[in-house]
């Protein structure tokens, strides 16, 4: 019978160990997930600095640095599909090499205009869809009372945009624009080649037989996917969007110098990725649920705090690295929970989306932040809508998420059931 379960649905059966190939392809996507988002978020720190070379206002600025997020969400849907049906052994060499062309024009000849900018920002989104390709090649490398840990531990890979903040700025003052951008072609030109050799798939990896299109009508049917996207869209999103707008936040709200404000930035995603993995421990041990109410809740006080515009130290400081670790463990619980309840052939696809919701998440919030700065010089409206909407997604966690997770456990047959509760509980 377990061996009849994993042939049908792809799982390890309960209480399998977990083999040290496993944990190799589980670091060797983690750096490439890092890499990716490395490239993805080079344009964020040079913000402020392209604002003024170029003359560029608030909104300008805003849409900058969004661009290339916007673009690496909404290419996640397609690259999760792609990856349930090539596996991430050919997709991770691809995404690298195709994000190296977009880092490179950027460095050699897309930084002098706006428009030239945008051009580039708009193909280094593929770099963000790097995300897709890892989630389903970890699930399925680990059993499902390991895939909280696991998918978390591959998520601290959006750590990448701490390396392109203390960096970026660093390498262009030290030599010229065009040095973190050749750097980073190489990082990435280094990984496809490594991926390409090393990389595998989990035997007995399910491969879907649909065309794309089916597949995701299909996954756009689940439940799951449409409740993991609302609540990564916040997550994630709100990962994201401080990720790429808190140097022009702390540089135009508190007056801080460029590299002072990147610091910070830098600081606030090590906290975030540093939690993610802890984010799908806990949830591996209490359940992503409680995980995800406690998460959102902390968000909600650090927002409404922070609209109050107060001191940087030491109450500013506190609510944002408050919001930092619980937007971090918020993103690992999403994805526990997408573990826990997709279908193991669709879990590249309804990673895409919610993977998309996320990064979409990050989208709007640095355009709105800009626009209501431009209009009443100050970002209380912003970061009240950001509490009012966590709020909105903590009352959707406690009602709706909760009643899916516990139907589809008296889905699940006995073993299973048994399982998830003992991973819930910590027994």
């Amino acid at each position: 019978m377990v061996q009849q379960s994993k042939s049908q649905n792809g799982r390890s059966p309960s209480g399998a160990p977990v083999s040290g190939q496993a944990w190799r392809m589980l670091a060797l996507a983690t750096v490439g997930f890092a890499v990716n988002f490395w490239a993805w978020a080079l344009l964020s720190p040079l913000g402020p600095r392209f604002k003024d070379n170029l003359d560029l206002s608030s909104l300008e600025q805003s849409l900058l640095v969004a661009v290339p997020v916007v673009v690496g969400s909404l290419g996640r849907i397609p690259v999760g599909a792609l990856t349930d049906r090539f596996g991430g052994r050919v997709m991770f060499p691809i995404v690298s090499a195709a994000t190296i062309v977009p880092v490179l024009y950027l460095g050699l000849a897309g930084h002098s205009s706006l428009a030239a900018l945008l051009v580039g920002g708009f193909f280094l989104g593929i770099g963000g869809t790097a995300f897709a390709v890892g989630v389903p090649l970890v699930n399925a490398w680990f059993p499902p009372e390991r895939r909280g840990l696991a998918i978390g531990v591959f998520g601290a890979g959006m750590g990448g945009t701490a390396l392109s903040a203390l960096t970026t700025v660093k390498l262009v003052d030290a030599n010229s624009m065009s040095t973190p951008f050749l750097i980073t072609a190489g990082v990435l030109a280094v990984y496809a080649v490594t991926a390409a050799l090393l990389l595998r798939d989990a035997p007995g990896r399910t491969v879907p037989t649909e065309p794309l299109a089916r597949r995701l009508a299909a996954t756009a049917r689940l439940p799951i996917t449409w409740q993991a996207s609302a609540l990564y869209a916040v997550a994630f999103g709100g990962y994201v969007a401080f990720s790429v707008y808190l140097p022009t936040y702390l540089k135009t709200g508190y007056g801080l110098t460029q590299a002072d404000a990147a610091n910070r930035m830098a600081g606030f995603v090590l906290l975030a990725v540093a939690m993610r993995p802890v984010g799908g421990w806990l949830s591996d041990r209490v359940g992503p649920v409680r995980v995800l109410a406690a998460a959102l809740a902390v968000v909600v006080t650090g927002a409404i705090v922070q609209s109050f515009t107060p001191a940087l130290a030491p109450v500013g400081t506190i609510a944002f690295l408050a919001m930092a670790a619980a937007l971090g463990a918020g993103s690992g619980a999403t994805f526990a929970l997408v573990a826990l309840l997709a279908p193991a052939d669709k879990v590249g696809s309804v990673t895409g989306v919610v993977g998309a919701a996320g990064g979409l998440g990050g989208f709007l919030p640095p355009l709105v932040m800009g626009s209501l700065y431009g209009r009443y010089g100050t970002y209380a409206a912003g970061l009240a809508l950001l509490a009012i909407v966590a709020a909105a997604a903590l009352a959707h966690t406690l009602t709706g998420v909760r009643a899916a997770t516990e139907g589809g456990e008296r889905k699940q047959p006995s073993g299973r059931r048994s399982e998830h509760r003992t991973a819930r509980t910590g027994a």
